[in-house]
């Protein structure tokens, strides 16, 4: 719905009051975010919690309060870390929704007006001017050299040149001249909105993490069900007591469920997600940092993301050679090389310009069009007397040229600026010893780097003629939005982890080939109107001989993150705007920027980068790969325990023993002793060839074939040499020999743990004393078993007694091989794995 364009006087406030209660405000639809109690409600659908719930009711039924009500502790703190971290995040995000306070000048009533953006109705007047963003869709009414950057919704960096007609879309900003359009669709209804309701159309799947702890649940349960039924079946058969075996078979149960886990994996999570924020980096979802150590291929949009997306002059052409200019940005430090003084073509760059710079305590800030700020650092870098504007002629997109008649200590002269092409044409000659065709020359080599190319040039004008012709060529200046200087060094360790960045941008083939090349992304550049001719095969080969995706819109995005995922790949996004967040979304691990990213793009995001530092996100895959590496040494480890749990309870019942340990027995062990160790664990630091492997698969379990083995193994032994001190001790009495037998398991278990340290470097690698809260919790948890077989009130509910140094020694004895042997093998492989490499490089 629009007004009669003629009509400058705007809608009467009356009529806008009437047509904002008829289309709503001009906003997205917000969504409230997550109530406290719905993010509570998430911590328990967790299929390990189930199994803990069940592990309570059972509990309950069986009357064992004491049981139950310990199990009920771990479900209780596992969900309130998981609720703080979300919550947390939750509330982070909304204090930068709230940072933006966006406002708007309208005309009412004939009147110009600055009203809330989110009041703008269809059919109001809106005047924009350079720095201001475009609210609403709007039809431009009239402009005066109106350019904007669309880089939001396109990724095109460079800014768009609009005319009376054209026109504007929401969110866009206005970096030069001034307009005024009457607007045409407001919030869901605009173009940005239509991207939002696609991102929103986008279903969230579960992370690799989320998949293989639920498969373990599942096996786990099924397992724990299926033993403890086939136990008591065999007791029964052998004439034991319905009771008794009852209580065997819950035993069992809750031997073979790792209680601790839930909890572990939680606070291992939480714990990662705090480091990550200590870097600037909000995780959105506790897995989220997990699924990036997964990657495969990170999809990255080159403006903002890859870039400065700030134009820098890089170089300069002049008839006597060719100059590098140093600096980025718009800041005037740097020089330019082999240049002298302050030539005319400097004139040109700061006299032929409407851009103006500041600086500010955040440095330098542009008023203005970027390309013309980037020549007006340009020229700041060798100051001259600045001219005296006298008259000019602007922009338009039929010449393709900006010409200003000015007054200043060189004379009178008309300074002319704009692309190369119809500049030369103006030229009659250059001011050195190269011709107009050499001149040409050099401007399509510089743009084939992907340069975007200006001519400057001038002329003596002592009158007021401003035609552009008979023209002094000074040279060219070549422009681009430089890539970031952390991000070179980010991709090849990208690279080095296997990890492969693909670029997926806005712009135009050839700067995107020319970023590429800078910063390492190598490949066929494959622009959106060949992707679209492209069927699936296709464009699979392309994604596996490596591509550069140009002139790219939201639709080409989500279709090559889900050609990559067809692919059996992990998916990373990165991006900032809008046109980034469908594509956030649907990728395995969405990563927006904090700061110059849209609400819609944070919204879509698992991890919002708040310093907007690429470089971050390579730390993210490290903290990613550590916290799944983690969680797979503390999983064997707590499993590994409880095999051993389970082949003493169910060795001791096949001999005709009594109940080796007591369920609140296995409770202590698996939640308090275990659990605190396995925390511990899961603060294990990176290893030192961690990014230096492949990326695991995405299908890669958290327990695989090599980890049953080592869990049977650890398992077959604990268990064995428990029973066997049960056993010994049995004739002396079956509290001491159940107080040793527990005691011996707790032990075991703890000096166990250097052992899942790593699967493949021995201690003497990582350092024996590189975990200090390892070290800190084997303290703590031999300490509380000490504690549980001395102190009354712990005695009397673990039923135990104290032991002897008899006792003691027989269990240090059996322990000692838990870290000898381990750390044997290790030395043996590495040896062996050092001697091969070693004749590979002969």
């Amino acid at each position: 719905m629009t007004t009669d364009p003629t009509s400058r006087t705007g809608l009467t406030c009356a009529a806008a009051r009437a047509r904002l209660d008829e289309h709503g405000p001009n906003a997205l639809p917000r969504a409230s975010g997550p109530r406290p109690w719905t993010v509570m409600a998430r911590q328990f659908r967790d299929p390990l919690v189930a199994l803990l719930l069940a592990a309570i009711a059972i509990a309950l039924l069986l009357g064992q309060p004491l049981d139950a009500g310990a199990i009920a502790v771990v479900v209780v703190l596992n969900a309130a870390l998981g609720f703080v971290q979300e919550w947390r995040a939750e509330r982070t995000l909304d204090a930068l929704r709230d940072l933006l306070v966006a406002e708007a000048t309208v005309v009412r009533d004939g009147q110009r007006l600055r009203v809330p953006a989110q009041d703008i109705v269809p059919g109001d007047v809106v005047v924009l001017t350079a720095g201001d963003r475009v609210p609403a869709d709007l039809t431009v009414l009239d402009a005066r050299s109106l350019a904007v950057d669309e880089s939001v919704l396109t990724g095109e960096s460079l800014p768009v040149a609009k005319a009376v007609d054209a026109p504007l879309m929401a969110s866009t900003t206005v970096v030069a001249g001034r307009a005024e359009g009457v607007v045409t669709r407001t919030g869901i209804d605009t173009e940005f909105g239509q991207i939002s309701r696609l991102t929103a159309s986008v279903d969230r799947s579960q992370t690799s993490l989320q998949r293989s702890l639920a498969a373990l649940a599942r096996g786990i349960g099924i397992a724990a069900v299926a033993v403890a039924l086939a136990v008591m079946g065999l007791g029964l058969w052998l004439g034991r007591a319905l009771g008794e075996m009852v209580m065997v078979a819950l035993s069992l149960a809750v031997s073979i469920v790792p209680e601790g886990l839930p909890a572990v994996v939680t606070v291992t999570l939480a714990l990662g997600a705090g480091a990550m924020a200590r870097r600037r980096t909000l995780v959105r979802r506790l897995q989220a940092v997990e699924t990036l150590g997964a990657a495969s291929v990170i999809c990255t949009d080159k403006t903002g993301t890859l870039t400065e997306n700030v134009m820098t002059a890089v170089e300069l052409w002049t008839p006597r050679g060719t100059h590098p200019v140093a600096g980025t940005g718009y800041a005037p430090e740097g020089r330019i090389g082999g240049l002298d003084g302050a030539p005319a073509l400097l004139r040109v760059a700061g006299g032929c310009n409407d851009a103006e710079l500041r600086q500010t305590a955040d440095g330098w800030a542009l008023i203005g069009e970027p390309t013309e700020g980037a020549l007006m650092a340009l020229a700041r870098k060798a100051p001259a007397p600045e001219d005296f504007r006298l008259a000019e002629r602007p922009f338009d997109s039929d010449r393709k040229m900006m010409a200003v008649l000015v007054d200043g200590p060189g004379g009178r002269a008309l300074l002319v600026k704009g692309a190369p092409e119809t500049v030369l044409d103006a030229c009659t000659e250059t001011d050195g010893g190269a011709s107009l065709a050499e001149a040409a020359a050099a401007a399509e080599a510089m743009a084939a780097r992907g340069l975007r190319v200006l001519a400057l040039a001038s002329r003596p004008e002592p009158g007021e003629d401003l035609s552009e012709t008979g023209l002094t060529l000074h040279g060219f200046a070549g422009l681009i939005d430089p890539p970031r200087p952390e991000v070179r060094g980010a991709v090849a360790k990208a690279l080095a982890a296997g990890v492969t960045p693909i670029m997926i941008t806005g712009d135009g083939p050839v700067t995107a080939q020319a970023i590429g090349a800078q910063l390492g992304i190598g490949g066929t550049v494959v622009t959106g109107p060949a992707l679209d001719a492209m069927d699936e095969a296709a464009l699979f080969d392309a994604l596996r001989i490596g591509a550069l995706f140009a002139r790219t819109t939201p639709s080409h995005k989500m279709r090559i993150i889900g050609a990559l995922q067809a692919q059996g790949r992990i998916v990373a996004m990165t991006g900032d705007g809008v046109n980034d967040a469908p594509a956030l979304r649907q990728a395995d691990i969405g990563v927006a920027m904090g700061q110059r990213g849209t609400d819609v793009a944070r919204e879509a995001a698992d991890v919002v980068l708040l310093d907007d530092n690429f470089a971050t996100i390579v730390a993210a895959i490290e903290e990613g790969r550590r916290q799944f590496a983690n969680t797979t040494k503390f999983v064997r480890y707590l499993l590994s325990s409880n095999a051993g749990e389970v082949i003493a309870l169910t060795g001791a019942l096949a001999l005709g023993g009594a109940l080796i340990f007591l369920p609140i027995q296995i409770l202590w062990m698996n939640l308090v002793t275990d659990g605190v160790t396995a925390m511990a664990l899961g603060l294990e630091k990176v290893e030192p060839d961690q990014m230096r492997r492949a990326p695991r698969r995405p299908d890669a379990p958290v327990l695989d074939r090599r980890g049953v083995g080592l869990i049977a193994a650890f398992g077959l032994y604990t268990g064995t040499a428990a029973l066997a001190i049960f056993l010994i001790l049995r004739p002396e009495g079956e509290v001491l020999a159940r107080s040793a037998t527990f005691t011996a398991m707790v032990v075991f278990e703890k000096v166990s743990v250097f052992a899942f340290r790593s699967a493949r470097n021995p201690n003497r690698i990582l350092g024996w004393a590189s975990n200090r809260w390892l070290w800190a919790a084997l303290a703590v948890t031999l300490g509380a078993q000490v504690a549980a077989l001395h102190v009354p009130l712990l005695q009397e509910v673990l039923r135990t007694v104290p032991l002897g140094w008899p006792e003691w020694g027989l269990i240090g004895l059996l322990a000692l091989p838990l870290i000898v042997v381990p750390e044997a093998i290790k030395e043996v492989r590495r040896y062996r794995a050092t001697q091969y490499t070693a004749r590979l490089s002969a």
